[in-house]
């Protein structure tokens, strides 16, 4: 066993990737001392993205004043790897967290994230991913379109910028004043989910109320983005309810494709993309990958299914180290998974197993790891 590549999900609210991947590199190394490992921890659009590539792949973060949730001054980040490739997470300026108890999607804004984005292309990356995720915003990426140069006017013909609860008095967009910086750079966004950009399963009904939208509110933010929506496919020749993850992040999925031309991929196929995974590949004896919980849900291709599909191309094994194994997961197996090991070592509860997580996932890779080398691999 001389080359492993290591790339976990977090094990959302128990372990972070980066510290899945010191743990089964501290296990491997017990075992196998001259092992090549190579971690990639997995940024999936949300805080913590950042320092996901950067850990991955080298870089500098680099510090910048932008407008906060609310259009308040403050410190915000992205990242640089590659010299010319920008990360930018939503979350770092329009996340959640930054707002505390003042849950007002109506009022909050996309407009600093905006402003990492331009700021990435005026100063020479030609690539730029932006992660979505844990957001508490619902303008539909208006702010950060208005950030870099995209016009929004009301009924009198005066340019302002939308927020959730004013995204219905938009009359009119110009995207011919994008600025010019961002004319040659290609923008991918990382997006996880499929909700549509309004409607029962859209932004605001789906992800409004954890953003402080009450039941009355919701209605008027999803009435909000149907008409923007047809605004959009008017003045910006795009038909947003028809992209799937248009909904995600407040709408921000449904503003990225329309406002910014970029394209909405799958967390996992954009980390794999940018690590030059199928390179890696070439020269991996297994690949060792895992999620909170593996179930159905999995197939749709998050990380471990992501993972597995490309090995499978190659025919390097992928063990999957999760923490809870559903039912319905043999379509794992035709998807390249060879095996899955729960870490759950005491077959207790969440709430129970949570505090010995860690402890729990080094015991499971030393025991993973005494059997392939009894096995003699």
């Amino acid at each position: 066993m001389k080359n492993i590549l290591l790339i976990p999900d977090s094990f959302k609210g128990t372990m972070s990737s980066e510290q899945i991947c010191s743990i089964m590199d501290r296990a491997i190394k017990q075992h196998y001392p001259d092992a090549q490992v190579t971690s990639i921890p997995v940024a999936d659009g949300g805080e913590g993205s950042v320092d996901a590539f950067l850990q991955a792949l080298g870089g500098e973060r680099r510090s910048l004043t932008v407008q906060g949730p609310y259009a308040f001054p403050m410190e915000s980040f992205y990242g640089v790897i590659k010299k010319t490739t920008a990360v930018v997470e939503m979350a770092a300026c329009a996340g959640l967290p930054l707002v505390g108890d003042e849950l007002h999607p109506d009022l909050t804004t996309t407009y600093g994230v905006g402003e990492l984005i331009l700021d990435a292309a005026k100063t020479g990356c030609t690539t730029i991913i932006v992660g979505l995720g844990g957001s508490a915003t619902n303008d539909g990426g208006c702010g950060a379109a208005a950030a870099c140069g995209v016009v929004f006017r009301d009924k009198d013909g005066k340019a302002f910028v939308p927020t959730g609860g004013t995204l219905g008095k938009v009359e009119s967009i110009d995207t011919s004043s994008l600025d010019p910086a961002l004319k040659n750079v290609t923008i991918t966004t990382m997006c996880d989910i499929d909700n549509p950009y309004y409607g029962p399963t859209g932004a605001a009904h789906i992800f409004g109320p954890q953003k402080g939208a009450t039941p009355e509110m919701v209605k008027i933010l999803d009435a909000n983005m149907q008409k923007l929506a047809k605004v959009i496919e008017r003045d910006c020749k795009i038909d947003v309810q028809a992209i799937a993850g248009s909904g995600a992040a407040g709408g921000m999925g449904g503003g990225m494709a329309a406002f910014f031309g970029s394209q909405l991929q799958m967390g996992i196929e954009t980390v794999l993309e940018t690590v030059n995974f199928d390179k890696l590949l070439t020269k991996a004896d297994l690949v060792l990958t895992g999620e909170g919980k593996i179930d159905g849900q999995s197939l749709r291709g998050k990380v471990v299914i992501g993972v597995a599909r490309r090995a499978k191309k190659v025919n390097v094994p992928v063990v999957a180290i999760v923490g809870d194994i559903g039912d319905d997961v043999e379509g794992a197996y035709n998807e390249g998974v060879s095996a899955i090991f729960s870490i759950n070592r005491l077959a207790i509860d969440f709430k129970a197993a949570k505090p010995r997580a860690p402890h729990d996932m080094e015991k499971t890779m030393d025991n993973l790891m005494r059997f392939i080398k009894r096995m003699g691999l």
